[in-house]
Parts: C-alpha cells; sequence; structure tokens
C-alpha cells in the first residue's frame, strides 16, 4: 500500500468549515514537496480540542484511492 508523509497545522475552526462540508478534500503538501489531496472526511479520526497538528502519513490503495490516515508523530518537519 502506497503511503504519504504529511504535516497537518489546522486550527479547530478550520476542522469545523471542513467537518460542516464546506470543503470535501483536504489539500496539502507532503514532507517531500508533492501536492496530496485526500476526504475531509479522514480529519474526524485526527481531530482534537485545539484542531489537528502534527505528522501524519496517509495510505492509498494501489489505484490512488484513499484508504487510512495515522498520526506518526508530533512536532516540525
Amino acid at each position: 500500500m502506497p503511503s504519504i508523509d504529511i504535516r497537518l497545522d489546522l486550527s479547530p475552526e478550520a476542522c469545523l468549515a471542513y467537518y460542516r462540508g464546506r470543503a470535501e478534500q483536504v489539500i496539502t503538501l507532503s514532507l517531500d514537496g508533492r501536492r496530496v489531496a485526500f476526504p475531509a472526511l479522514a480529519l474526524r479520526r485526527i481531530v482534537g480540542r485545539d484542531g489537528v497538528h502534527g505528522r501524519f502519513r496517509l495510505h492509498f490503495s494501489a489505484t490512488g484511492k484513499f484508504e487510512d490516515i495515522q498520526p506518526i508523530g508530533q512536532g516540525g518537519p
């Protein structure tokens, strides 16, 4: 399963906008500089009171479909 590592720093307000459906996808840069998009609904698994902050690993199927997001640590890139 291919994976991409990202860093997210989203405020609670930004997460709420995703949660309410104002955006269907989160678009960010991977740690190696690639542009990546994944479903905003995936944030529900990782959001806390302070929003979403840290490094995460996105897992995709062989065909490029998003499958999972997992925290891989906190801190800077």
